[in-house]
């Protein structure tokens, strides 16, 4: 339906398209400094901009928005474009569209992230971007922490800060019938059938216990408090207390 629409004023079923040799041509006026073989190139790409706007239309954000967004990404990839590599336009700019969207998106995130670490976020990624080009392979973040003078940690935790929070309810396949979201991948560990079966027989254990070995056990791994505090507790020494939760424990194991 996005394509019959208005966005951003622009009647999306009347966009141009180029050919590839169109293209072309218009990039080298374009980089000769020709305004109008530059706005023809914007306005011959703007469908492609909008196809990837589409990719992010179930994100509820307002779609004039990220097709300006989308525009700069394209007018910067038309700007930095090297007609004399033998590469499709679109194959660049796509993301460089892509890249932008992403960037406003984390820009606009509910989730604050601070400007220093932000900034940081940025470098690294602008950074693997300019060695990504020079080693023909993804830089590791050794390389890319080396490069910027920084903690490896720091760079790992700037990038972790800016990625955008995916909702478990996102859906990540469907094929014509229900559809299979992330938290559907999601393994839930604590909830296996052993480790069910090793609670029950856990507190059936515990069940035997007398009462201050039951009281112990429970201030000791369910409160969480030291041998001599629960001593000061129910009146008794700290050895007195470690004998019994050793007692306790080796009685737990052999039921168990």
């Amino acid at each position: 339906m996005y394509n019959k629409v208005e966005i951003c004023g622009v009647n999306t079923s009347n966009l141009k398209t180029l050919s590839n040799d169109e293209k072309r041509d218009l990039l080298i006026k374009s980089q000769n400094g020709d305004d109008s073989a530059r706005e023809a190139l914007i306005d011959g790409n703007l469908r492609l901009v909008l196809s990837i706007v589409q990719r992010f239309s179930s994100r509820n954000e307002n779609l004039d928005d990220l097709f300006q967004v989308g525009c700069i990404g394209l007018i910067k990839a038309i700007d930095n474009f090297n007609t004399e590599l033998d590469v499709k336009f679109s194959t660049y700019a796509v993301p460089m569209i892509i890249g932008e969207i992403r960037r406003y998106l984390r820009d606009n995130n509910a989730i604050r992230v601070s400007r220093s670490v932000r900034d940081l976020a940025y470098k690294a990624l602008q950074v693997k971007e300019e060695l990504t080009k020079e080693l023909s392979c993804e830089p590791t973040i050794e390389m890319i922490a080396s490069k910027l003078g920084e903690r490896k940690e720091d760079i790992v935790c700037a990038i972790e800060a800016i990625t955008e929070p995916v909702s478990l309810y996102e859906p990540v396949y469907n094929d014509s019938g229900d559809s299979v979201y992330i938290m559907d991948q999601i393994s839930d560990l604590s909830s296996s059938d052993e480790i069910w079966i090793e609670d029950i027989a856990l507190k059936e254990a515990i069940k035997n216990l007398n009462e201050r070995e039951k009281k112990i056990i429970s201030l000791r791994f369910y409160a969480g408090k030291t041998q001599s505090e629960i001593a000061l507790e129910i009146g008794i020494s700290q050895a007195q207390v470690s004998r019994l939760e050793k007692g306790a424990l080796e009685q737990i194991r052999r039921q168990i």
